[in-house]
């Protein structure tokens, strides 16, 4: 089967891509993790069921640049079940507020935090992508090929892409001519285990998935991530003993 490479390139003020092992403040790695650049991808065109993005390569652009940040964060979640009343018009619909009133009794709790977080700002990246269909669908990628090809050149996404955070906005570009300037950025580091994706790329997606952790050893080498198949022994798995 031949495959085509896509490749965008990608841009945008701000970027977060947390570290897993820092819960309480986000701490950003110095370029997206593999999941973070399948969002990008996933926002111009993306059909679950028929197909996955594997990443292929990440390359820095522009030095990595910190700044810090202190961000409001709400502290609840709206639960899937809240919402489906909220569709099917049984309950009315209540948002999450950032400052609560009235506050519990005798508390003068929040439905806010504040976090810290140390940011990239500035930040230019182009990453390369493979669509790989299933089983079921495997006869399509042609198809599947063209269609990003004719979003992407166009524009088009189904949401707006973004950074690590979705109030950091990315900006894309299709790019023709994967070799044309600017070249990577002459950095290299060892990045240790970074986050591989939080979900089970060996299969269909389904809205009732739970989180499936991945990880692998992560090394920016004259400005590029090289990223391994999904099914490679580098990709350590939540299944692993090691993992």
């Amino acid at each position: 089967m031949t495959r085509i490479t896509h490749t965008l390139e990608v841009w945008g003020d701000f970027a977060c891509f947390s570290r897993p092992e820092l819960k309480v403040e986000r701490f950003s790695y110095p370029c997206p993790t593999p999941s973070a650049a399948r969002g990008i991808f996933d926002a111009i065109y993306v059909k679950p069921t028929e197909f996955r993005w594997q990443i292929v390569s990440i390359e820095l652009l522009t030095f990595p640049t910190y700044i810090a940040l202190r961000r409001f964060e709400v502290k609840e979640k709206i639960s899937t079940y809240t919402v489906s009343t909220w569709m099917t018009r049984r309950t009315v619909p209540e948002p999450l507020w950032a400052d609560r009133e009235p506050a519990p009794r005798g508390s003068d709790e929040k439905g806010r935090t504040l976090r810290q977080t140390m940011a990239l700002r500035d930040v230019r990246y182009r990453l390369h992508a493979q669509i790989r269909p299933w089983a079921s669908a495997a006869n399509r990628q042609a198809a599947y090929d063209a269609q990003f090809r004719r979003r992407a050149a166009q524009g088009k996404c189904l949401y707006q892409p973004y950074l690590g955070c979705r109030e950091f906005a990315a900006f894309f570009t299709l790019v023709t001519e994967p070799s044309a300037p600017p070249r990577p950025v002459p950095v290299t580091m060892d990045l240790g285990y970074m986050l591989y994706d939080v979900f089970d790329l060996s299969k269909p997606g389904r809205p009732t998935d739970t989180a499936a952790i991945s990880l692998f050893d992560a090394r920016i080498r004259s400005g590029t991530l090289d990223v391994p198949e999904f099914d490679s022994i580098d990709v350590l798995k939540a299944a692993d003993a090691s993992c």
